[in-house]
Protein backbone atom coordinates (compact mmCIF):
# COMPACT_ATOMS: atom_id res chain seq x y z
CA UNK A 1 0.00 0.00 0.00
CA UNK A 2 1.38 3.34 -1.16
CA UNK A 3 2.68 5.12 1.49
CA UNK A 4 1.09 8.91 2.09
CA UNK A 5 4.01 10.96 0.73
CA UNK A 6 3.72 8.84 -2.55
CA UNK A 7 0.16 10.26 -4.20
CA UNK A 8 2.53 13.65 -4.26
CA UNK A 9 5.26 15.66 -6.58
CA UNK A 10 6.32 18.10 -3.75
CA UNK A 11 5.56 18.72 -0.42
CA UNK A 12 4.82 22.39 0.95
CA UNK A 13 6.12 22.17 4.69
CA UNK A 14 5.25 24.71 7.03
CA UNK A 15 8.28 25.46 9.84
CA UNK A 16 7.18 27.15 13.12
CA UNK A 17 5.64 24.44 15.25
CA UNK A 18 6.00 21.86 12.20
CA UNK A 19 9.68 21.14 11.76
CA UNK A 20 11.27 22.81 15.34
CA UNK A 21 9.70 25.31 17.99
CA UNK A 22 11.97 28.17 17.93
CA UNK A 23 15.66 26.85 18.31
CA UNK A 24 14.32 23.32 18.92
CA UNK A 25 13.74 20.83 16.50
CA UNK A 26 10.66 18.39 16.75
CA UNK A 27 11.84 14.73 17.80
CA UNK A 28 11.81 12.63 14.58
CA UNK A 29 11.08 15.97 12.14
CA UNK A 30 14.61 15.59 10.08
CA UNK A 31 14.40 11.95 9.58
CA UNK A 32 10.61 11.85 8.58
CA UNK A 33 11.42 13.95 5.69
CA UNK A 34 14.99 12.22 5.16
CA UNK A 35 12.90 10.12 2.77
CA UNK A 36 12.12 12.26 0.43
CA UNK A 37 15.90 13.05 -1.05
CA UNK A 38 15.64 12.74 -4.52
CA UNK A 39 11.88 11.47 -4.43
CA UNK A 40 9.69 14.69 -4.19
CA UNK A 41 10.34 18.44 -4.32
CA UNK A 42 10.58 20.29 -0.55
CA UNK A 43 9.27 23.20 -0.55
CA UNK A 44 9.69 25.44 2.78
CA UNK A 45 6.95 28.00 3.25
CA UNK A 46 6.95 30.23 6.24
CA UNK A 47 4.76 33.11 7.25
CA UNK A 48 7.72 34.56 9.52
CA UNK A 49 9.02 37.29 7.44
CA UNK A 50 11.93 38.41 9.17
CA UNK A 51 14.71 36.05 8.09
CA UNK A 52 15.82 36.09 4.65
CA UNK A 53 15.47 32.83 2.63
CA UNK A 54 18.93 32.31 2.69
CA UNK A 55 19.21 32.30 6.98
CA UNK A 56 16.24 29.97 6.92
CA UNK A 57 17.69 27.35 4.64
CA UNK A 58 20.81 27.48 6.74
CA UNK A 59 18.53 27.17 10.06
CA UNK A 60 17.11 23.84 8.76
CA UNK A 61 20.03 22.33 7.38
CA UNK A 62 21.49 22.90 11.09
CA UNK A 63 18.62 21.46 12.71
CA UNK A 64 19.10 18.68 10.02
CA UNK A 65 16.76 19.03 7.33
CA UNK A 66 17.83 19.18 3.39
CA UNK A 67 17.19 22.39 2.38
CA UNK A 68 18.80 24.94 0.06
CA UNK A 69 17.98 29.05 -0.53
CA UNK A 70 15.86 27.96 -3.08
CA UNK A 71 13.56 25.31 -1.50
CA UNK A 72 12.43 28.40 0.88
CA UNK A 73 9.36 30.85 0.19
CA UNK A 74 8.34 33.34 2.76
CA UNK A 75 6.03 35.85 3.11
CA UNK A 76 7.97 38.73 2.48
CA UNK A 77 8.99 37.81 -0.55
CA UNK A 78 5.32 37.43 -1.23
CA UNK A 79 4.78 40.98 0.24
CA UNK A 80 7.58 42.53 -2.05
CA UNK A 81 5.93 40.98 -5.00
CA UNK A 82 2.56 42.23 -4.94
CA UNK A 83 3.67 45.85 -3.96
CA UNK A 84 5.79 45.37 -6.69
CA UNK A 85 2.61 44.71 -8.44
CA UNK A 86 0.98 47.76 -7.81
CA UNK A 87 3.23 50.18 -7.34
CA UNK A 88 5.63 52.57 -9.81
CA UNK A 89 9.68 51.71 -9.69
CA UNK A 90 11.66 53.18 -7.48
CA UNK A 91 8.54 53.70 -4.55
CA UNK A 92 9.41 54.29 -1.12
CA UNK A 93 7.99 51.77 1.18
CA UNK A 94 7.57 51.95 5.02
CA UNK A 95 8.94 49.16 6.47
CA UNK A 96 7.53 47.91 9.97
CA UNK A 97 9.51 44.52 10.51
CA UNK A 98 12.72 43.37 9.76
CA UNK A 99 15.85 44.28 7.84
CA UNK A 100 15.41 41.25 5.54
CA UNK A 101 11.69 42.04 4.76
CA UNK A 102 13.55 45.61 3.47
CA UNK A 103 15.89 43.53 1.69
CA UNK A 104 13.01 42.11 -0.24
CA UNK A 105 10.87 45.30 -0.83
CA UNK A 106 14.47 46.60 -2.08
CA UNK A 107 15.12 43.46 -4.48
CA UNK A 108 11.80 44.27 -6.50
CA UNK A 109 13.09 47.93 -6.96
CA UNK A 110 11.25 49.95 -4.34
CA UNK A 111 12.76 52.16 -1.48
CA UNK A 112 12.26 50.88 2.07
CA UNK A 113 12.36 53.14 4.56
CA UNK A 114 11.65 53.79 8.30
CA UNK A 115 10.35 56.91 8.80
CA UNK A 116 9.33 59.91 6.59
CA UNK A 117 8.82 64.02 6.70
CA UNK A 118 6.64 65.49 4.37
CA UNK A 119 5.45 63.79 1.40
CA UNK A 120 3.74 59.66 2.49
CA UNK A 121 5.40 57.05 1.51
CA UNK A 122 3.22 54.80 -1.40
CA UNK A 123 2.86 51.80 0.89
CA UNK A 124 3.41 50.36 4.23
CA UNK A 125 4.44 46.61 4.53
CA UNK A 126 4.10 44.84 7.96
CA UNK A 127 6.18 41.68 8.90
CA UNK A 128 7.55 40.61 12.23
CA UNK A 129 10.37 41.60 13.97
CA UNK A 130 10.63 40.96 17.70
CA UNK A 131 12.23 44.86 17.64
CA UNK A 132 9.03 46.79 16.62
CA UNK A 133 7.70 49.30 18.64
CA UNK A 134 5.37 52.17 19.35
CA UNK A 135 7.57 54.71 17.54
CA UNK A 136 6.91 51.64 14.19
CA UNK A 137 3.52 51.23 14.68
CA UNK A 138 3.11 55.00 15.18
CA UNK A 139 4.63 55.88 11.63
CA UNK A 140 3.02 53.09 9.81
CA UNK A 141 -0.55 54.76 11.10
CA UNK A 142 0.92 58.22 10.39
CA UNK A 143 1.18 56.45 6.34
CA UNK A 144 -2.33 54.28 6.22
CA UNK A 145 -4.14 58.10 7.66
CA UNK A 146 -2.37 59.32 4.18
CA UNK A 147 -3.91 56.51 2.15
CA UNK A 148 -0.75 54.70 1.85
CA UNK A 149 -1.42 50.84 0.30
CA UNK A 150 -0.86 48.75 3.49
CA UNK A 151 0.31 44.86 2.68
CA UNK A 152 0.67 42.44 5.68
CA UNK A 153 3.12 39.73 5.40
CA UNK A 154 0.77 37.69 7.63
CA UNK A 155 -2.08 37.74 10.04
CA UNK A 156 -0.84 35.22 12.30
CA UNK A 157 -1.84 36.38 16.05
CA UNK A 158 0.55 34.19 17.45
CA UNK A 159 4.10 32.68 17.12
CA UNK A 160 5.57 29.09 18.57
CA UNK A 161 8.41 28.83 20.57
CA UNK A 162 10.48 26.91 22.85
CA UNK A 163 8.56 28.65 25.55
CA UNK A 164 4.57 28.82 24.10
CA UNK A 165 2.84 30.88 22.53
CA UNK A 166 4.56 34.57 21.73
CA UNK A 167 2.77 37.37 19.97
CA UNK A 168 2.51 36.76 16.17
CA UNK A 169 2.73 39.64 13.43
CA UNK A 170 -1.20 39.34 13.49
CA UNK A 171 -1.13 40.71 17.14
CA UNK A 172 0.76 43.80 15.57
CA UNK A 173 -0.98 44.16 12.74
CA UNK A 174 -4.35 43.91 14.45
CA UNK A 175 -3.58 47.27 16.33
CA UNK A 176 -2.65 49.07 13.22
CA UNK A 177 -6.43 48.03 12.30
CA UNK A 178 -7.38 49.34 15.56
CA UNK A 179 -5.66 52.54 14.94
CA UNK A 180 -5.77 52.93 11.11
CA UNK A 181 -10.17 51.58 10.66
CA UNK A 182 -8.13 49.79 7.53
CA UNK A 183 -7.42 46.38 6.63
CA UNK A 184 -4.66 45.42 4.70
CA UNK A 185 -3.92 42.73 1.87
CA UNK A 186 -2.53 39.86 3.36
CA UNK A 187 0.44 38.07 1.33
CA UNK A 188 1.00 34.86 3.63
CA UNK A 189 -1.03 31.98 4.90
CA UNK A 190 -4.13 31.21 4.26
CA UNK A 191 -4.17 33.88 1.42
CA UNK A 192 -3.40 32.91 -2.06
CA UNK A 193 -0.68 35.28 -2.95
CA UNK A 194 2.27 33.19 -0.57
CA UNK A 195 0.35 29.30 -1.50
CA UNK A 196 1.06 30.46 -5.29
CA UNK A 197 4.47 31.32 -5.31
CA UNK A 198 5.54 28.12 -3.23
CA UNK A 199 3.19 26.32 -6.05
CA UNK A 200 5.50 27.93 -8.94
CA UNK A 201 8.80 27.30 -6.98
CA UNK A 202 7.54 23.72 -6.70
CA UNK A 203 7.15 23.69 -10.33
CA UNK A 204 3.61 21.22 -9.99
CA UNK A 205 0.21 21.61 -8.58
CA UNK A 206 0.22 17.89 -7.40
CA UNK A 207 1.39 18.94 -3.70
CA UNK A 208 0.47 18.36 -0.19
CA UNK A 209 0.49 20.98 2.49
CA UNK A 210 1.96 20.00 5.49
CA UNK A 211 1.34 22.38 8.92
CA UNK A 212 0.61 22.90 12.05
CA UNK A 213 -1.84 25.77 12.31
CA UNK A 214 -5.90 25.21 10.54
CA UNK A 215 -6.28 29.03 10.48
CA UNK A 216 -2.86 29.47 8.23
CA UNK A 217 -1.92 26.10 7.12
CA UNK A 218 -5.08 23.99 6.63
CA UNK A 219 -7.09 27.36 5.21
CA UNK A 220 -4.42 28.02 2.51
CA UNK A 221 -4.52 24.56 1.39
CA UNK A 222 -8.12 24.96 0.80
CA UNK A 223 -7.62 28.03 -0.38
CA UNK A 224 -5.89 27.14 -3.43
CA UNK A 225 -7.42 23.72 -3.68
CA UNK A 226 -4.70 21.54 -2.40
CA UNK A 227 -4.70 18.64 -0.29
CA UNK A 228 -3.07 18.97 3.17
CA UNK A 229 -1.84 16.71 6.94
CA UNK A 230 -2.50 18.85 10.05
CA UNK A 231 0.46 17.27 12.53
CA UNK A 232 -0.30 17.93 16.02
CA UNK A 233 2.94 19.05 17.08
CA UNK A 234 1.98 22.67 17.19
CA UNK A 235 -0.54 24.85 17.70
CA UNK A 236 -3.66 23.48 16.46
CA UNK A 237 -5.38 20.72 18.32
CA UNK A 238 -8.24 18.05 17.84
CA UNK A 239 -10.31 19.81 20.52
CA UNK A 240 -10.52 22.88 17.95
CA UNK A 241 -10.63 20.55 15.08
CA UNK A 242 -13.97 19.69 16.30
CA UNK A 243 -15.48 23.12 16.08
CA UNK A 244 -13.35 23.76 13.13
CA UNK A 245 -15.52 25.29 10.09
CA UNK A 246 -15.46 23.63 6.31
CA UNK A 247 -12.62 26.01 5.14
CA UNK A 248 -10.32 24.70 8.28
CA UNK A 249 -10.74 20.94 7.90
CA UNK A 250 -7.57 19.16 6.42
CA UNK A 251 -7.52 16.27 4.37
CA UNK A 252 -5.76 14.20 6.82
CA UNK A 253 -4.82 14.78 10.85
CA UNK A 254 -1.50 12.76 11.95
CA UNK A 255 0.41 13.18 15.35
CA UNK A 256 3.62 13.16 13.78
CA UNK A 257 5.07 13.88 10.34
CA UNK A 258 6.47 10.01 10.09
CA UNK A 259 2.86 10.21 8.65
CA UNK A 260 4.28 10.71 5.46
CA UNK A 261 6.00 7.69 5.33
CA UNK A 262 3.23 5.09 5.87
CA UNK A 263 0.00 4.22 4.05
CA UNK A 264 -3.03 6.66 5.73
CA UNK A 265 -5.49 4.82 7.52
CA UNK A 266 -8.62 3.45 6.48
CA UNK A 267 -11.31 5.97 6.63
CA UNK A 268 -14.29 5.10 8.96
CA UNK A 269 -17.53 7.31 8.25
CA UNK A 270 -19.36 8.59 11.21
CA UNK A 271 -16.64 7.18 13.56
CA UNK A 272 -14.52 9.35 16.02
CA UNK A 273 -11.83 11.00 14.78
CA UNK A 274 -9.50 11.82 18.19
CA UNK A 275 -9.64 7.90 19.12
CA UNK A 276 -8.87 6.77 15.21
CA UNK A 277 -5.67 9.43 15.72
CA UNK A 278 -4.82 7.66 19.34
CA UNK A 279 -5.03 4.31 17.54
CA UNK A 280 -2.75 5.28 14.75
CA UNK A 281 0.55 7.08 16.25
CA UNK A 282 2.49 7.95 13.24
CA UNK A 283 -0.11 7.47 10.73
CA UNK A 284 -2.33 9.83 8.62
CA UNK A 285 -6.33 8.99 9.84
CA UNK A 286 -8.48 11.12 6.99
CA UNK A 287 -10.57 13.91 7.51
CA UNK A 288 -12.66 14.47 3.97
CA UNK A 289 -11.87 13.31 0.42
CA UNK A 290 -8.45 14.52 -0.80
CA UNK A 291 -7.62 14.81 -4.60
CA UNK A 292 -5.35 11.57 -4.62
CA UNK A 293 -6.66 9.69 -1.64
CA UNK A 294 -10.44 10.09 -1.95
CA UNK A 295 -12.58 8.74 1.00
CA UNK A 296 -15.46 7.92 -1.18
CA UNK A 297 -19.26 8.95 -1.68
CA UNK A 298 -21.37 10.58 0.78
CA UNK A 299 -18.87 10.60 3.08
CA UNK A 300 -16.57 12.62 1.74
CA UNK A 301 -18.17 15.93 3.13
CA UNK A 302 -16.07 17.35 6.08
CA UNK A 303 -17.27 15.79 9.12
CA UNK A 304 -19.50 17.44 11.99
CA UNK A 305 -18.56 18.29 14.97
CA UNK A 306 -20.31 15.22 16.55
CA UNK A 307 -17.92 13.29 14.47
CA UNK A 308 -14.96 14.59 16.10
CA UNK A 309 -14.38 13.99 19.20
Amino acid sequence: MARLRDGYEALLLDLDGTLYRGPVVIDGAPAALAAARGEQRLVYVTNNASRAPGTVAEHLAELGYPATTDDVVTSAQAAARLLAERLAPGASVLVVGSDDLAAEVDAVGLRPIRRFNGSAPAAVVQGHSPQTGWPDLAEAAYALSADALWIAANTDKTLPNERGLAPGNGSMVAALRTASGRDPIVAGKPFAPLMEDALARAGTRSALVVGDRMDTDIEGANTVGLDSLLVLTGVSTLAELSDAPEELIPTFVADSLDALNHPPVDFEPGGDLAERVRRNPGRAVPVRAGRTHPVGGAESRPPSGSEIR
